[in-house]
């Protein structure tokens, strides 16, 4: 093969790679730089009227001044989750990441300016660097950390999870507003260069359904987003419509968009909320999880052709609503009909999503009931990927099985390739793509695996983000594996390799 004395030499993965793209499994760290009372009522003063952030905070401070009100705050902020639960999310749950909410009044002061939190500003000096110093005691323990700007000034949705009790969502038609939301993250791009722990930025949390300009917005975004760091994937809001937020992320995940950073797609799958779900027996629900994501279907898998779908699970629980469970049959335990939904769920998200994170893990009220991580984990009702659980011991048996097959599959893998289509669409082709691609896909999948044992850590890894992942090695590559129109044999080749890899270890 005479053409690969020319490919483009491609780095290893490195332990932000790793971090960054491999299968998210965690919690959101919900209530701690934003306030809902529901789950932290001692952040509220007993007279407080209101349930969100900005209630809690001036009622504090009309109650106590605004100097006690930033010590308390402050106190929630370093404490709520202490050192204790991050060992446990790391020991015991096994989370790769965690999703942390925070809002435009968390960066400081100047961000509060004319707005509803100007009043209260003073409060939140100093609580960027409380974001900062959560994702450092995260990173030490080889947790990431995805940024969400849940609380966006002015709404982008209706819930107290936008800070204020307002229950509008001005947003959206505010150019104000949305200039205000632009340059905090700005700000939260280049204070978070180079930061390892951090494995992206998520510009909105559940965005208004049909919300107006939501994609222009995002698209003036990641114009600002890509002069900082490219690299950074950015995660957006479906807007509770997943087949239109894959087909717009598709065009910015292709090989000819302009826009470089890799974007991933949050949606968020409850069974408690909807008059329709509410009027379904357990069972039915528990039947219907693995219908959801369906937008996938047929858009994935092919980046040369259709771009990168690659869609997260940002929030999902284990409860259903009191109308359901007054469906279910009396003679099954309502613990088995959680713990058989929980698992249906981790299930599905395991196999078809980049990852999934459970709200909440934190609240007043632990273990959280079906609303728990730390219960819900505990009662087996949350499935833990299984690499996550091997041993290092079991890791490098593995690999050395790996190891071992690896020439024998790569030959398989490149003659059958190569019969297939010289016998079925006889014709010019460039296998060499194929074959470079299932070298790389191999050796990116062995290196995510191995990757936490090389830094003590417990169990493997393995590429979840996999759209993403293709993408990026495209991109990397250039016009060299790209282009020329058999840029899908080096994709195709690639995806073989990680499944082949796979295969060889057991995942």
């Amino acid at each position: 093969m005479a053409e690969t004395c020319q490919l483009p030499n491609l780095r290893p993965p490195t332990l932000v790679d790793v971090m960054r793209y491999r299968l998210h499994h965690g919690a959101n760290l919900g209530s701690v730089f934003v306030l809902e009372r529901w789950l932290t009522p001692s952040m509220f003063p007993s007279n407080a009227i209101g349930q969100s952030e900005l209630c809690a905070a001036e009622a504090w401070a009309k109650l106590e001044s605004l100097s006690r009100t930033k010590e308390r705050f402050e106190t929630h902020w370093r404490q709520y989750v202490n050192d204790g639960d991050l060992d446990w999310l790391k020991d015991v749950a096994k989370c790769t990441t965690v999703r942390l909410p925070i809002g435009y009044f968390t960066l400081g002061p100047a961000f509060c300016a004319r707005t509803p939190f100007e009043r209260v500003a003073g409060v939140y000096a100093d609580a960027w660097g409380c974001v900062l110093e959560l994702v450092r005691r995260c990173s030490r323990r080889g947790i990431g950390v995805l940024l969400d700007l849940h609380a966006l000034p002015g709404g982008a949705n209706t819930g107290i999870h936008s800070g204020t009790d307002a229950g509008v969502a001005e947003f959206w038609c505010s150019m104000a507003f949305r200039h205000l939301a632009t340059q905090c993250l700005i700000f939260i791009a280049k204070e978070v260069k180079g930061v390892d722990g951090v494995v992206g930025i998520q510009l909105v949390n559940e965005a208004e359904f049909e919300a107006p300009r939501m994609y222009d917005w995002y698209d003036s975004v990641l114009s600002e987003l890509g002069k900082i760091d490219a690299s950074l994937p950015i995660y957006i809001s479906d807007g509770w419509n997943l087949k239109q937020a894959i087909d717009w992320s598709q065009r910015q995940n292709s090989l000819t968009a302009p826009l470089l950073n890799p974007i991933a797609i949050d949606t968020h799958c409850y069974w408690c909320f909807s008059t329709e779900d509410k009027q379904k027996p357990p069972q039915q629900i528990i039947n219907d999880v693995p219908a959801s994501l369906s937008a996938l279907k047929g858009k994935d898998g092919n980046i040369v052709d259709r771009g990168a779908a690659q869609v997260v699970v940002g929030e999902y629980s284990c409860v259903l609503d009191n109308k359901t469970w007054g469906k279910r049959n009396p003679t099954t335990p309502r613990n088995e009909i959680v713990s058989a939904f929980g698992k249906a769920q981790c299930e599905h998200f395991q196999r078809r999503a980049g990852g999934s994170f459970f709200w909440s893990y934190r609240m007043d009220w632990m273990n959280g009931g079906e609303w728990g991580f730390r219960q819900m984990t505990e009662a087996h009702a949350i499935s833990t990927p299984a690499h996550l659980e091997l041993s290092r011991d079991e890791v490098r048996k593995r690999i050395s099985v790996a190891r071992a097959q690896r020439e024998a599959r790569g030959r398989d893998a490149v003659a059958q390739h190569n019969r297939y289509w010289d016998g079925t669409y006889p014709g010019h082709y460039e296998h060499w793509r194929f074959e470079h691609g299932w070298g790389v896909g191999i050796d990116d999948a062995l290196a995510y695996f191995q990757m936490r044992g090389h830094h003590g850590l417990e169990g493997a890894d393995k590429i979840g983000m996999l759209d993403l992942w293709c993408l990026k090695r495209l991109r990397e590559g250039g016009e060299r594996l790209s282009g020329g129109g058999f840029g899908w044999e080096f994709e195709q080749g690639m995806r073989e390799g990680v499944r082949d890899f796979q295969e060889c270890v057991r995942l």
